[in-house]
């Protein structure tokens, strides 16, 4: 049973920073890309970043330059790091290993300006 749990959100004024993780049980992790998707109160989920089994990432042009995906497969866990934070990534953030139906709870983060 695939199981993910996504923690780190939180308050913080705008410019300010978070570091998201998101811990994968249930698969073989290190196999899977993995994404980090949020959605904001009437919006569509959406793509944030990505990171391959390679370590190759790509991020969406919201947030490029200001978040960093990164993965350790030892500990089955991908990070979001994200700084210079703006009130519009007030968001439920959420872990997602790619071409796969599993989601986690999500974790929200509400930034202030």
């Amino acid at each position: 049973q695939v199981q993910l749990v996504e923690s780190g959100g939180g308050l913080v004024q705008a410019g300010g920073s978070l570091r998201l993780s998101c811990a994968v049980s249930g698969m073989i992790f290190s196999r899977n890309a993995m994404g980090w998707y949020r959605q904001a109160p009437g919006k569509q989920r959406e793509l944030v970043a990505a990171i391959t089994r390679g370590f190759n990432t790509n991020y969406a042009d919201s947030v490029k330059g200001r978040f960093t995906i990164s993965r350790d497969n030892a500990k089955n866990t991908v990070y979001l790091q994200m700084n210079n934070l703006k009130p519009e990534d007030t968001a439920v953030y959420y872990c997602n290993p790619s071409g796969t139906p599993y989601w986690g709870l999500g974790t929200q983060v509400t930034v202030s300006s």
